[in-house]
């Protein structure tokens, strides 16, 4: 049994340690999906939080250790999204702009436009197709991880995803 099944095994039966670990291993990976999905770090941290009690309950469930990332990220996703739809509220983009800003000191606000830009075209989106491209670009996961956590196959799920990216280059004006 290898470190990652040994860690698993026991976290699942209950090791609290164990399961710190796995907390400490994908907590940042689980946020930083879940705040492209929702678009608001508060209830991205809330469904991670959320996730993590489920990910507690139901640890046992999950036979390979290789699966462990793609499964408590899909488990945060579907928290996240459970939240916004039963707040029903939609997120706001801030950019602080202050009068004493002087441009020499810092950077230039124009420089902001491009991250806003995508930000914006990424809201477009469904939340399942920003929790496709965040789990892809923000996690790092591979096709076959992408399919275990979006229930799809490899091929089909490397199809959504080019579809996805054609969208976004087509709403940046990059086509």
């Amino acid at each position: 049994m290898d470190d990652g099944s040994a860690l698993m095994s026991f976290a699942a039966t209950g090791d609290e340690a164990a399961f710190a670990s796995i907390v400490d291993a994908h907590q940042e990976d689980m946020r930083r999906v879940c705040v492209v999905v929702v678009g608001d770090a508060a209830i991205a941290d809330e469904a991670v939080q959320a996730a993590w009690a489920i990910a507690w309950r139901k640890l046992a469930t999950v036979r390979d250790p290789g699966r462990l990332r793609p499964w408590l990220v899909s488990v945060a996703v579907n928290e996240a999204r459970q939240l916004v739809r039963a707040r029903r509220r939609r997120s706001l983009i801030e950019v602080a702009v202050g009068a004493d800003h002087d441009t020499a000191a810092g950077p230039d606000p124009a420089s902001a436009i491009s991250s806003i830009d995508l930000r914006n075209a990424l809201s477009r989106l469904r939340p399942d197709d920003r929790a496709l491209v965040a789990m892809r670009y923000l996690a790092g996961f591979d096709a076959s991880e992408l399919a275990y956590a979006t229930g799809r196959s490899p091929s089909g799920t490397r199809a959504r995803l080019a579809r996805l990216l054609e969208r976004l280059q087509r709403d940046l004006g990059n086509a």
